[in-house]
């Protein structure tokens, strides 16, 4: 029997738009990306050109610090763009799909039979590496290093969050082929978090070399972080790899088949979607096929991901290596008559000088919120909000002060190895002076990898 822990601080945010569940028809992938900037503290370098012939599986970058590490096309087709910013910074490398995937070939075996390094091998010649994401620091995992364990987080709390049950349907054998495989790159455990009180997917039911946890309580309770925090924290020179379910499918695919078979599914989600619901597509394909015609009159955001840690996109952009939902709300660029001054029902808020707080506590009520951020930046003030919503073992206002200062030994002291951005998305959320919390967090990390490494 799993343990439940029970976590208290967090909140959950009801929106309109959640997906149906129900699959659309497959829609055609016509091109797809790979994008640098989803992957912190990486240092790339082409390995194609515009206009090379590629198979699902070719490397299209690597990375300058580990040669090894490949980010490979997740279709076979053309290299039709190489996107550079300034300084010639690489922003996407775009490939004009085939009608027929053609996939190299990694050879089919199984992972069990495998010694560690050959397993390495494998995941880091074949695109699949970079699914382990590092902690402290939420880097690409360091093939050169071994994690003292292992973390999965079964579901999703965030908002209008896909249900993981879709998205992993009938995927058994893939999913018990990836933990084996995941099973040789560490000595310590693999934690696989479930919801205690929402259905868990059956792809989930009788896996081998797994542990267990149930987790009981609001937003954040899906974040693999908060897992983390709850039962192996991480100290000074310790790691933690975290990698998610669909991506321990495709890791299972590679064994089982020999291919970089990147094959995901996703949810259409957002109040300003008129059919929402789930689609089978692949990794960094172009979202202009499920927004097209799809959406509201007006000026609407486009997100990869979900509301809190999702990232803006145009119309013609790429879904983000790491999501599985594209959301579309309201962009929130119209003025707001008196602001803050008149008590609306509609606006979704934890404090009590607003309706909403007591709408909650009567029942389950739905918002359709926007982008507005209803206020400028302002002092930043202790207010307790943020503990409110934060269930780690952390002092967060003092931590983000830290990081604003630049003060590395109080950083240090006050838990920065045991948080990403993710972490902090509801303190942002809530926060009266409307710090933008991710982004200082995001750069202290880059600060303290870069000065301690």
């Amino acid at each position: 029997m799993s343990d439940v822990i029970k976590i208290k601080r967090g909140v959950d945010i009801k929106l309109v738009g959640e997906a149906e569940s129900n699959f659309a028809k497959p829609t055609a992938i016509e091109t797809a990306a790979i994008k640098p900037d989803d992957f912190n503290g990486v240092r790339f370098k082409l390995a194609v050109k515009e206009g090379e012939e590629v198979k699902a599986g070719t490397p299209l970058l690597y990375n300058k610090d580990h040669e090894q590490v490949k980010f490979c096309s997740p279709v076979s087709g053309e290299v039709a763009q190489i996107v550079r910013g300034a300084k010639r910074k690489i922003l996407e490398v775009r490939v004009l799909a085939d009608k027929e995937t053609q996939f190299e070939d990694f050879g089919a075996v199984d992972p069990k039979s495998l010694p560690r390094e050959e397993i390495i091998n494998k995941l880091t010649a074949s695109g699949c590496w970079p699914f382990f994401k590092e902690r402290p620091y939420n880097v690409v995992a360091d093939p050169e290093k071994e994690p003292k364990a292992i973390f999965i987080s079964g579901f999703d709390s965030a908002p209008l969050a896909p249900k993981m049950q879709l998205l992993l349907e009938g995927q058994e054998k893939e999913f018990q082929t990836g933990i084996y495989a995941l099973q040789q790159l560490t000595a310590g455990k693999i934690h696989l978090g479930l919801n205690e009180n929402g259905p868990a997917s059956p792809v989930f039911a009788n896996i081998d070399g797994i542990t267990i946890t149930k987790y009981d309580g609001p937003h954040p309770a899906g974040l693999v972080g908060v897992h983390i925090n709850k039962l192996d924290p991480i100290n000074s020179g310790e790691k933690v790899w975290t990698i998610t379910p669909e991506h321990i499918v495709i890791i299972g695919r590679l064994f089982l088949e020999g291919k970089f078979d990147a094959r995901i599914k996703i949810a259409l989600t957002g109040s300003e979607v008129n059919e929402r619901n789930y689609h089978e597509t692949i990794i960094g394909a172009a979202v202009k096929p499920f927004v097209s015609d799809n959406t509201t009159e007006g000026n609407n955001r486009i997100i990869s991901g979900n509301i809190l840690t999702g990232t803006k996109i145009k119309e013609d952009g790429y879904l983000s290596f790491y999501e599985r939902q594209i959301t579309v709300i309201p962009e929130g660029d119209q003025p707001e008559l008196f602001g803050w001054v008149i008590p609306k029902t509609d606006k979704f808020s934890i404090s009590r000088t607003l309706p909403s707080w007591f709408q909650r506590q009567l029942g389950e009520v739905k918002y359709k919120l926007d982008t507005g951020l209803h206020g400028e930046r302002r002092a930043f003030v202790v207010s307790g909000e943020y503990e409110e919503v934060f269930p780690f073992d952390i002092f967060p206002v003092q931590l983000i002060k830290s990081i604003m200062i630049n003060d590395i030994e109080a950083m240090e002291n006050l838990g920065i190895y045991e948080v990403v951005e993710e972490d902090f998305a509801l303190c942002e959320v809530i926060c009266t002076s409307k710090i933008p919390v991710q982004k200082i967090v995001r750069e202290g990390l880059d600060m303290m990898k870069q000065e301690v490494g």
